[in-house]
C-alpha cells in the first residue's frame, strides 16, 4: 500500500512531536529507535489485552505485530501497549468474579489515559476475553480518534467422546459429578480436552457475542470476527486493520461518525438473532453512554422483541464459532438480516463504506445448518428477552435461545450471596419448582455484579436446568442456559424489591409477555421495606469500593461516569 503524507497540524500528536519546544519529547522517540520521518508521522496506538491469564488473550500480541506492520505500510507510526483483562472462566465461582465487570472500566480508562498521556492520533484495539471487547470499544467512542477494533478470535472446539465441547461442558460436568452422573476419571478427561487452543470461549457467549457486535456496529472490518485465534488469516485481518485506520485518519472518519443510534439498533439485532449473551444488554448501554446516547436495557429489549432468532449456536444450540467461520462468518448473519429488513444498511463502517455496501458481494450460504435465513428462523423472536414487573421495575434480562417453556411460577428460595446458593445446589438442597434468588450481587451490592455460571451450570449438570428458575441482581455468563434471569433492578443493595423477598413468596416469570412479578401485596412489601436495612459491605477500600461508590444501575450499563452528554472537550479535538 502506498504511504501518504499526513499534515499533523490538527492531530493530537503535534503536542509531542512538533516545534522546538518538543525537542525533549522527540529525544525519547529517538531513544526507542524511531527515525525523524517516523516521529513526524501520525502516531497510532495499538492496544491489546495480551497476557498469560487465559487462552483468550495469549495470541493477541502476535496479531498486534501484524496490525503495526499495516500501520507502518500506510504511513503511520505504531505505538504498541497492553492493558489488563480479567478472564471470566478463571474468575468464575469465587470472589475473583467481583473483578470482572470492574475490569471493563479499567480497560477503557487505561486506554484513555495512555492515549491522552502520549497524544496518539488513532487507535487499533485487539481484544480477547469478555469485558475487553466492550472496554476497548468504549475507549474508542470516548476518545473519538479514528479507530479500528479487532477481535482476537475464538478457541477451537474440544472433542470429547466424538462430540464438540467447550468450557461450559466442564462447568456442567461439575454438576453432573456432584449428582453422581460423571466419574472422577471422566471429569478429568473432559477438562483436559475442552480447551485445545488459544482463543476465547467458542460458543455464542459474551466474547463471540460482542465480536459480532463489533462488525454489526461498524467498528471492525467485515469478516474479521470470524477466524479462530490460531489461524494465520487473523494476521491478514490485523494487517488490513492497520491499513484501514490510516485511511480513517486521512479521511477524518471517527467512531462517532460510525456509531449512531441506528448502528446500536443493528448491534442489538445481531445479539438477539444469534441468541447472544445477556451481558450485551449491559455493554451496549455502556457504549452508548460514552457518546451521550440514551440506549438502555429497555431500548435494547425493544429490538430483541422484533428480531428473529436464526443462529443454532451453543449454549442453546448445536454449533460453535468456528462453524460460523466455516460457512462464511458474521457477514452471513448480517446478510440475511439485511435482506429481511432487520438492519439499517445505510450505517457507515470503518471501511468508509456503508454496511449494505460491505455486504453487496455476499451471497447467503444455503448449504449449511448453522445460520437459518431470516425468512425461516428458528423462532420468530429473538434469543434474548427483556423483562419488567413488580420485581424488576428497572428491568431484567433472560436468554431464551433453545428453551421451550417460557413461563415459570414458583416459591422463592433466597440466598444473599452466590457462595451460599452454590453450596445449596451442590448438596441438592432445593426442590423442583423453586425459584432460586441470589441477591446483593448487583453492581453496588457485590460489588462488581458477578456472573453465576458455576451455579447455573451445576443445576444443568444435575438435570435440573428446566426444573428450577434462578433470578439475581448480578449477571449470568453468556454461557448460561436454562431459566436464568439477571440484571434485576433496582438491585437489593439500594432497596430493590429483590431484597424484600422472603422464602416461599411466589415469583411469576413470563418471557412470552416480558414480565417478572413478585406476588406479594403492596402493603406487605411496604411493611418489609420499613424494616429493611442494607447489609454491611465488607469492601471498604481499593478498586471494588471505588467501583461501588461510582457505579450506576444495570439498566444504564453499570457505568461509572457521566459519559458523552456531560462532555465539554473531547480528546480527539485537542
Amino acid at each position: 500500500m502506498d504511504a501518504k503524507p499526513f499534515d499533523k497540524k490538527k492531530l493530537p500528536s503535534r503536542h509531542v512531536t512538533e516545534g522546538p519546544t518538543r525537542a525533549p519529547h522527540r529525544s525519547y522517540y529517538y531513544a526507542m529507535g524511531l527515525t525523524e520521518e517516523q516521529i513526524h508521522q501520525p502516531f497510532v496506538g495499538v492496544a491489546s489485552c495480551w497476557n498469560e491469564a487465559a487462552p483468550c488473550n495469549i495470541s493477541l500480541m502476535r496479531q498486534a505485530q501484524s496490525a503495526k506492520k499495516g500501520v507502518d505500510e500506510a504511513g503511520g507510526t505504531p505505538r504498541e501497549f497492553c492493558t489488563i483483562t480479567v478472564t471470566d472462566g478463571i474468575a468464575m465461582g469465587h470472589q475473583g468474579m467481583k473483578s470482572s465487570l470492574v475490569s471493563r472500566e479499567v480497560i477503557a480508562d487505561s486506554i484513555e489515559l495512555t492515549m491522552r498521556g502520549h497524544c496518539y492520533d488513532a487507535l487499533i484495539g485487539i481484544a480477547g476475553c469478555d469485558k475487553s471487547l466492550p472496554g476497548i470499544m468504549m475507549s474508542m467512542l470516548r476518545l473519538n480518534v479514528p479507530a479500528v477494533f479487532m477481535y482476537g478470535g475464538s478457541i477451537l472446539p474440544g472433542k470429547f467422546r466424538g462430540k464438540d465441547v467447550t468450557v461450559v461442558d466442564v462447568f456442567e460436568g461439575v454438576g453432573m459429578h456432584s449428582a453422581g452422573r460423571m466419574s472422577d476419571e471422566d471429569l478429568h478427561e473432559l477438562e483436559c480436552v475442552a480447551c485445545p487452543s488459544a482463543g476465547s470461549c467458542g460458543g455464542q457467549f459474551t466474547a463471540n457475542t460482542m465480536a459480532c457486535v463489533s462488525e454489526a456496529i461498524g467498528l471492525a472490518l467485515p469478516g474479521s470476527a470470524g477466524a479462530p485465534a490460531p489461524m494465520e488469516s487473523r494476521d491478514a485481518f490485523a494487517l488490513e486493520s492497520g491499513h484501514a485506520v490510516m485511511r480513517l485518519v486521512a479521511e477524518n472518519i471517527r467512531p462517532r461518525d460510525i456509531v449512531t443510534l441506528k448502528s446500536f439498533e443493528n448491534a442489538a439485532t445481531i445479539v438477539a438473532a444469534t441468541g447472544g449473551s445477556t451481558n450485551a444488554a449491559l455493554h451496549l448501554p455502556a457504549m452508548a453512554n460514552e457518546i451521550g446516547l440514551k440506549f438502555d436495557l429497555f431500548d435494547v429489549a425493544e429490538i430483541f422483541k422484533k428480531t428473529p432468532y436464526i443462529a443454532d449456536l451453543k449454549p442453546g444450540g448445536k454449533f460453535v464459532a468456528k462453524d460460523v467461520y466455516d460457512i462464511g462468518g458474521v457477514p452471513q448473519i448480517l446478510k440475511t438480516l439485511l435482506d429481511g429488513g432487520y438492519l439499517h444498511g445505510d450505517c457507515l463502517t470503518v471501511t468508509g463504506r456503508s454496511l449494505a455496501e460491505n455486504l453487496e458481494d455476499v451471497t447467503f450460504n444455503t448449504n449449511q445448518k448453522v445460520i437459518y435465513p431470516a425468512s425461516n428462523p428458528i423462532t420468530p423472536t429473538g434469543g434474548v428477552v427483556g423483562l419488567k414487573g413488580s420485581l424488576a421495575p428497572e428491568g431484567a434480562i433472560v436468554k431464551v435461545a433453545g428453551m421451550t417453556n417460557l413461563k415459570f411460577r414458583g416459591p422463592a428460595r433466597c440466598f444473599d450471596c452466590e457462595e451460599d446458593a452454590f453450596e445449596a445446589v451442590s448438596k441438592r438442597s432445593y426442590s423442583e419448582g423453586d425459584v432460586i434468588v441470589i441477591r446483593y450481587e448487583g453492581p453496588k451490592g457485590g460489588p462488581g455484579m458477578r456472573e453465576m455460571l458455576s451455579t447455573t451450570a451445576a443445576l444443568y449438570g444435575q438435570g435440573a436446568g428446566d426444573k428450577v428458575a434462578l433470578i439475581t441482581d448480578g449477571r449470568f455468563s453468556g454461557a448460561t442456559r436454562g431459566f436464568c434471569i439477571g440484571h434485576v433492578g433496582p438491585e437489593a443493595a439500594v432497596g430493590g424489591a429483590i431484597g424484600l423477598i422472603e422464602d416461599g413468596d411466589i415469583i411469576a416469570i413470563d418471557a412470552d409477555n416480558g414480565t417478572l412479578d413478585l406476588e406479594v401485596d403492596v402493603a406487605e412489601l411496604e411493611r418489609r421495606r420499613s424494616n429493611w436495612k442494607a447489609p454491611d459491605n465488607p469492601y471498604k477500600s481499593g478498586v471494588l469500593r471505588k467501583f461501588a461508590n461510582e457505579v450506576g444501575p444495570a439498566r444504564d450499563g453499570a457505568v461509572t461516569h457521566e459519559g458523552g452528554h456531560a462532555e465539554v472537550i473531547c480528546y480527539a479535538d485537542i
